[in-house]
């Protein structure tokens, strides 16, 4: 049996995933959470195999807390399901282990190949996904800006994107605001910007923020 926790801020999401996998012999949902900090209690009280988790949710996000979880619970596989397209995050989340990366228009027969797969130890690769693993291979001064960020940087780099200043990001991130300024100056070296509003432009204009 393939135990499976799944965070999503919407509760009819979630309820429509667990209907869907019910109807699997080998699949069953042992936890749910509606957001990253609930995410983390989850993964803490419940053991699974299969993490299937959003990106975008209230407060922290799937992205804010991936470390977080990885760092407790290291050997559970980490599917994440997003609205956002493969080509604006799998690169950078696949580098940073987690097990596979689908969009939310995916058939949901795929999701369960998916979990499978991934119980069994291995990361899902779609063809989308693979497609740009190749496309990336020996082409780094090719790879966008964004994809050159550390996972912290990354982090920092969305928060501060969407309008949040250095205390903010600090306080979501448990860090002190002298490491998000450090953390700023780094990213916007990295990023050839200049400031908050040219990390907003690139952000909106990548379609990694909303």
């Amino acid at each position: 049996m393939i135990r499976i926790g799944i965070v999503d801020d919407h509760a009819i999401v979630r309820a429509g995933l667990r209907n869907f996998f019910s109807d699997q012999v080998d699949l069953r949902v042992v936890g749910e959470a509606a957001s990253g900090r609930e995410a983390i209690d989850l993964v803490r009280a419940v053991e699974m195999d299969v993490l299937l988790m959003d990106l975008a949710m209230p407060g922290q996000s799937g992205l804010d807390v991936l470390a977080m979880i990885r760092a407790k619970v290291p050997d559970v596989g980490i599917l994440i399901l997003s609205g956002y397209p493969e080509e604006h995050y799998a690169m950078s989340l696949i580098r940073q282990g987690v097990s596979g990366y689908l969009n939310k228009e995916c058939d949901p027969a795929e999701i369960v190949e998916a979990i499978r797969t991934i119980a069994l130890g291995k990361r899902y690769i779609t063809r989308t996904v693979a497609d740009l693993l190749a496309q990336h291979l020996g082409r780094k001064e090719d790879v966008p800006a964004h994809e050159q960020l550390s996972e912290r940087e990354f982090q920092v780099f969305l928060k501060l994107a969407r309008g949040e200043t250095a205390g903010d990001v600090a306080k979501s991130l448990s860090l002190s605001v002298k490491t998000v300024s450090t953390y700023r100056t780094r990213l916007m070296e990295k990023m050839g910007l200049a400031s908050n509003s040219d990390l907003t432009y690139y952000a909106l204009k990548n379609r990694l923020i909303d």
